[in-house]
């Protein structure tokens, strides 16, 4: 084959990508990989091959089966990415779809500069993964759309509460929800209100500790962490 034939079909078979994808993939949220494998399900899909195998991805990336097979399902509970049902002469068929993702890029688009701003601000996803030091599991991902979507917190709101595991020394995802279970109680919904919420519960730990000889040593204050979970 010469070096024409190969350019030629290089060119017959190349991808068509999205300039706004490029550009914006980081507003929406995604990472590096994510958006590779992203290209590559699309490849799949425009070669004929519409529900490729995370073994089949990862042939053609650097991560293993198993970080393929966890990409896809954070994809998929994070509204990115879509397995759709078809029925072919009465066979069910699955085969992925781009269309949430190429419609979450069209109100990014469609929006605002300012609202763009504040959706940018309340991407949760790289916010978690920069404290945790991790990408997130696949039940914390789900925890986040369950905070967002059926409990309906705020994105803000589940930042502050997050930000109180982090002073606390307590990270993980129940402690978290225990706080966020604890504001919600109380009627918190603004950022003012929680950081108000949690200066007051930490002024009510103060406890002056009188010597109860009188010997004159004064007393000492401390002033604990708040422990959301031992309320």
């Amino acid at each position: 084959m010469s070096k024409k034939q190969f350019v030629e079909m290089q060119m017959q078979g190349s991808l068509a990508v999205s300039g706004k994808l490029l550009i914006h993939y980081k507003d929406l949220g995604l990472k590096e990989e994510e958006l590779v494998l992203i290209l590559q399900v699309q490849y799949f899909i425009q070669q004929g091959i519409h529900f490729p195998t995370p073994d089949e991805l990862s042939e053609r990336m650097t991560v293993s089966v198993s970080d393929c097979n966890m990409l896809l399902r954070r994809l998929i509970q994070r509204g990115i990415l879509e397995i759709q049902e078809f029925d072919q002469q009465d066979i069910l068929y699955e085969q992925y779809s781009l269309s949430p993702l190429w419609e979450k890029l069209y109100t990014f688009l469609s929006a605002p500069a300012s609202t763009n701003t504040e959706k940018q601000e309340e991407n949760l996803y790289p916010v978690f993964e920069k404290e945790f030091g991790r990408p997130l599991s696949p039940f914390e991902s789900e925890t986040l759309v369950i905070w967002m979507d059926q409990d309906h917190h705020d994105p803000l709101i589940i930042k502050a509460a997050l930000r109180e595991a982090v002073i606390s020394g307590k990270l993980n995802f129940r402690y978290i929800d225990r706080i966020l279970f604890e504001w919600k109680k109380n009627g918190i919904k603004t950022m003012e209100q929680a950081m108000n919420y949690s200066k007051r519960f930490r002024q009510n730990q103060i406890r002056p500790k009188h010597d109860e000889q009188n010997t004159g040593e004064g007393y000492q204050r401390k002033i604990p962490f708040y422990n959301w979970l031992e309320k």
